[in-house]
């Protein structure tokens, strides 16, 4: 099929873009990755993109499309929608569902929260000790649901795993170990180790105060 002009507004260290970059990369789609930084995304023109001012962007031609999630649903139904990446299966689709909620909750307001808040301080709606305790009950669910599956949703790799992978993949940002989950950490693996596969920058742990 051919693609119109892919344009990924967003900043490399978010694990909302990543995902959305590991999408378009795990489909083999052509795009441009165009830097929104705090400035950027306070300015009129990203405004008229996405009123809330937040990332990722994607612009699809003249389609535009915020929110991570939304994104992920968009790329496989617009350009693989037999793919497997979103299951037709009812019970299946509500799996991967299921998934993108969490990722949208306990994933954001525990590991993605606990990581903001040690590399950059942003103290938000979610405090540390609280995105903590939200994290580990995340993972202990996580490493159960995981003993005995490959991925996420079905057996094969689907945008639930890609909306989960990165804010999991960078807890140790947020002074979260793994160590406990080896489970998770063979899902990871598994991950990493899916064709045209890109990680997520690292980042430097500040010293603990």
């Amino acid at each position: 099929m051919t693609t119109s002009a892919l344009a990924l507004h967003g900043t490399r260290l978010s694990g909302h873009c990543h995902r959305v970059e590991l999408m378009l990369r795990m489909l083999d789609l052509p795009f441009e990755y165009i830097e929104a930084g705090a400035a950027v995304r306070a300015s009129a023109e990203f405004l008229a993109l996405n009123p809330l001012g937040k990332i990722p962007v994607l612009v699809d031609g003249e389609h535009v499309i915020p929110d991570s999630n939304a994104i992920l649903v968009y790329l496989v139904k617009r350009y693989a929608p037999d793919s497997g990446w979103l299951p037709d299966d009812a019970l299946q689709a509500a799996e991967a569902q299921r998934w993108l909620s969490i990722s949208a909750g306990e994933l954001r307001h525990g590991p993605a929260s606990a990581r903001m808040t040690v590399l950059w301080n942003m103290q938000g709606e979610v405090p540390l000790p609280l995105a903590h305790a939200i994290s580990s009950r995340l993972l202990q669910m996580m490493e159960i649901h995981l003993a005995n599956r490959t991925y996420l949703a079905t057996s094969q790799p689907t945008i639930a795993d890609l909306a989960c992978y990165s804010y999991i993949a960078h807890a140790a940002e947020g002074r979260i170990s793994l160590a406990p989950y080896p489970a998770i950490e063979a899902w990871l693996a598994r991950v990493e180790a899916l064709p045209r596969f890109v990680p997520m920058p690292a980042s430097r742990i500040p010293e603990a105060a």
